[in-house]
């Protein structure tokens, strides 16, 4: 029996490339585009200005603070009602987006923040304005320790990714879903699951590990 399984399951592995696809494609627009925002949020979280610190604080509580199932519920099936209707697959990239963008804001202020306060006096006591400041000397200095969490935020991304298919993205659990409703061997099928995410995860594990032992070496050089 385990045979007939294994067999059906090779056939279906055209299935699971489609759903791997999906979910690079999900998982990759929301990454490029909460990352964008996210360093906007970060730069906007940790200025001087405190109405936009309250404001960027605030919605990074609220999303942080909410499940991301209901995130995403609110923007599919309660949008609709006044008016807001998407897809199944721009209403994931689009929370999937907030949610990265959210942590990824708290990673980008916190690595600003991080900087010696006096780099930022004695950049403004050379004359330089807020924008060469952070620029030129706050955001070099801030990568450092923005650089490692930033990538395991990625990988955070992919794995909550799987949610996307509460609302029938065809993702790589979505697959499973429908797979095991065929071939009723679940350790199987989810084992493949697993093994997909793992492909992605992996090598993001791998670069977050090497640039926090790169940064390490760095900030002892210096």
């Amino acid at each position: 029996m385990w045979g007939f399984y294994f067999n059906e399951l090779i056939r279906s592995l055209p299935f699971f490339l489609k759903g791997l696809y999906m979910t690079v494609a999900v998982a990759g627009l929301s990454l490029v585009f909460g990352t964008i925002i996210g360093f906007f949020g970060g730069i906007m979280r940790a200025s001087r200005n405190k109405p936009a610190r309250m404001i960027v604080g605030a919605w990074v509580d609220l999303i942080r603070g909410t499940p991301f199932l209901v995130q995403i519920f609110v923007i599919f099936f309660i949008l609709p009602g006044i008016g807001i209707e998407l897809e199944a697959f721009p209403a994931a990239v689009i929370a999937l987006t907030n949610l990265t963008a959210s942590f990824i804001t708290e990673i980008v202020a916190s690595g600003i923040l991080a900087v010696p306060k006096g780099q930022r006096e004695a950049a403004t006591a050379s004359g330089l304005s807020n924008y060469l400041q952070l620029r030129f000397i706050v955001l070099p200095q801030a990568i450092r320790s923005i650089l490692p969490p930033l990538v395991g935020q990625y990988v955070l991304l992919v794995k909550d990714s799987s949610v996307v298919s509460a609302i029938g993205v065809v993702d790589i659990t979505r697959v499973g879903w429908l797979t095991v409703q065929r071939i009723p061997e679940g350790l199987m099928v989810f084992g493949l699951v697993g093994l997909l995410y793992f492909a992605i995860c992996y090598p993001l594990i791998n670069l977050s590990g090497f640039l926090e032992r790169r940064m390490t070496v760095a900030s002892t050089k210096l």
